[in-house]
């Protein structure tokens, strides 16, 4: 009899720390408020010069330039509202929001110009001053953003070690460029997950990539996540979380998140293809379909996901 009542004591005990466990493992504290600290923003018309360092297929520059203009609503689109159905242009509204609501003009993504650099003029061994040497490549607009892509080859000082890319300005006030490289081969557990099992945590099996490029399609990952911060950001005193040291832009504070229920190792609820298995959460144009990150959702506080 004791021995039984002690069994039924510890089985009560496990499921309540299992309880526990599960109660604090969906639990999500409110992120800290993003804050406008009256600095310029990019606004407008801002044309994306791209310079396309080291090899690239024309499929993977088709993923990339049309993800890109999906940004913004097609003429032939519908106007987005709340029953759009998830697109590229609906996930970018969050950055339009932010940015009237600071005063400034409707953004207008536009691709200027691009420029192909297949033999890698200046070497696949790059410190991170020679971004800014790369973004002047690109021919970038004063007021535009010059992205910078290098290819699977290219060894970039702190890709994959502590980024997966960058955002900055040249001569710092102008123009803004983007840097984010192919980690297909270098380090896709950590720059293309969910495309790929994770570097660390709980190993579940990798998604489908919604394009069939595993290296691009983490790419695009993180272009929509910092053009959203060159955008918002562009030269340190614009929309962020935190001290000016140590701060979280609006693309960066959902990292992981792409759907509803995500939680760490899990990136929520998404859409999958029927015909190629890939999962996404945003179409774009030509037929695309692209994962891009939650976004931080000033009305709420909380990230929000596109689906």
């Amino acid at each position: 009899m004791a021995a039984a009542l002690l069994l039924l004591i510890l089985v009560n005990f496990v499921n309540i720390c299992s309880g526990t466990r599960k109660l604090s493992s969906l639990y999500q504290p409110p992120l800290p408020l993003l804050s406008y600290h009256k600095g310029p923003l990019l606004q407008g018309d801002i044309p994306i010069s791209i310079l396309w360092y080291g090899k690239f297929t024309p499929s993977q520059k088709s993923i990339i330039s049309d993800f890109l203009l999906s940004l913004t609503p097609q003429p032939t689109q519908h106007p987005i509202s709340s029953s759009t159905p998830p697109s590229v242009a609906k996930w970018w509204s969050t950055i339009d929001y932010l940015v009237q609501k600071a005063g400034k003009a409707k953004t207008h993504i536009a691709l200027a110009n691009q420029v192909t650099d297949e033999h890698c003029s200046i070497g696949k061994l790059l410190k991170k001053p020679q971004l800014t040497e790369l973004a002047l490549k690109a021919n970038a607009l004063s007021s535009g953003v010059a992205l910078v892509l290098t290819a699977t080859d290219i060894a970039v000082e702190g890709f994959c070690e502590s980024a997966c890319g960058t955002h900055g300005s040249i001569a710092g006030s102008g123009p803004a460029y983007v840097w984010v490289g192919n980690s297909e081969t270098q380090c896709p557990g950590q720059c293309a997950w969910p495309f790929h099992q994770p570097l660390y945590g709980p190993q579940s099996p990798p998604l489908g990539a919604p394009n069939g490029d595993v290296g691009v399609d983490g790419m695009v990952i993180n272009v929509a996540k910092l053009l959203a911060g060159a955008v918002t950001n562009p030269f340190g005193d614009g929309y962020f979380q935190g001290d000016a040291g140590g701060h979280v832009e609006v693309g960066a504070a959902c990292t992981g998140v792409y759907g509803k229920g995500a939680y760490p190792g899990y990136p929520g609820e998404l859409l999958v293809d029927s015909s190629s298995g890939g999962s996404y959460n945003a179409e774009g144009i030509n037929g695309k379909k692209y994962l891009v990150p939650a976004m931080f959702d000033p009305a709420t506080s909380s990230c929000s996901p596109v689906v």
